[in-house]
């Protein structure tokens, strides 16, 4: 009986992969609950880390619920982890302003919240009596933890999660859910000695490696900082950068190598966010944001902070040729 058992989880931790995978994500890894020891560290890191204040105003890191699963979903046993590629080859017009590239196309929290939903709902068909609850970053939950906890890549000195073959530019998703499912080996660091995201930042808001201070960040700053004026620490730093920062990412050697690109419809960039001018920014009134940042992550960013921020942004210069 108990091979049996063990037969019909990894049949459906292989199918529940398999649906995962159709709906567009790669990579994709099962982790059971309540993980690894390295799970728990990362869990003690989270404390420290809030403990020092680099949440900044961040008051929702602090919720109790995203240092265990099982709070966020009753008898929860295990963790489906999923990855959404966004790398598009596409740059920013030379002299225009600069977007993080997680906004460029449509709202990922909706994107991996829809796709999870059809996986949780192909699951019930599988197993009508379990329960399961899908998760984004908007979720308390350690979610580039538990990516790393069921083999998605490891976490980064930068913070961010890095796959072997398709570098930091993904989101990632989780669906959690009662049932035991078979888990894959965890990822292995292999970020080295490799200090490029540490070295580049030019505000050092990664403290030491895996610690971000979101009091030094820019990316904190142009999206979450919703205080009349920036830092002045901050405006010398800005550079291009309008909504959110890549350049930890940018600088990571895991993103100089050959990358699968996303022919993903919903990752593509919106035209305007690769030739944004600081004059455009300054004179669309609300209307125009609002049609602009329809269906966006960006949305979170008022049109208020985005004049702020142009204010105080330098666009790189135009190459000569």
């Amino acid at each position: 009986m108990q091979g049996h058992v063990t037969d019909q989880q990894t049949r459906l931790s292989e199918a529940l992969k398999r649906r995962a995978a159709e709906e567009g994500f790669n990579p994709v890894g099962i982790a059971r609950i309540p993980g690894s020891s390295r799970l728990q560290l990362r869990t003690n890191a989270l404390q420290r880390w809030l403990d020092h204040g680099h949440q900044a105003d961040m008051a929702w890191m602090a919720a109790p619920r995203r240092q265990d699963p099982r709070l966020l979903l009753d008898g929860a046993n295990s963790v489906l982890a999923v990855g959404l590629n966004y790398y598009v080859d596409a740059q920013p017009s030379p002299g225009s302003l600069k977007v993080a590239r997680y906004g460029w196309g449509r709202d990922y929290h909706r994107v991996v919240d829809q796709r999870l939903r059809r996986i949780g709902r192909w699951l019930t068909e599988q197993r009508p009596d379990c329960g399961w609850r899908a998760c984004v970053d908007s979720t308390p939950l350690l979610d580039k933890a538990w990516a790393e906890e069921a083999g998605l890549g490891w976490i980064g000195k930068h913070s961010n999660l890095i796959h072997p073959e398709r570098g930091s530019w993904m989101v990632i998703g989780h669906l959690l859910t009662t049932e035991p499912l078979n888990a894959d080996p965890p990822a292995r660091s292999l970020c080295g000695r490799c200090t490029a995201c540490i070295d580049a930042c030019p505000t050092h808001a990664i403290r030491e490696p895996f610690v971000v201070d979101a009091r030094r960040c820019l990316a904190f700053h142009t999206i979450e900082n919703r205080e009349d004026d920036l830092p002045e620490n901050i405006r010398a730093a800005l550079g291009p950068w309008v909504a959110g920062c890549d350049i930890c990412q940018d600088v990571c050697p895991w993103n100089h190598r050959s990358l699968p690109q996303s022919s993903d419809p919903e990752v593509q960039p919106r035209p305007w966010l690769l030739n944004l001018q600081k004059e455009q920014i300054q004179s669309w009134d609300d209307s125009v944001w609002n049609q602009n940042l329809r269906g966006s992550a960006l949305r979170r960013i008022k049109p208020w902070m985005w004049r702020r921020n142009a204010a105080a942004a330098q666009p790189d210069p135009t190459p000569t040729l």
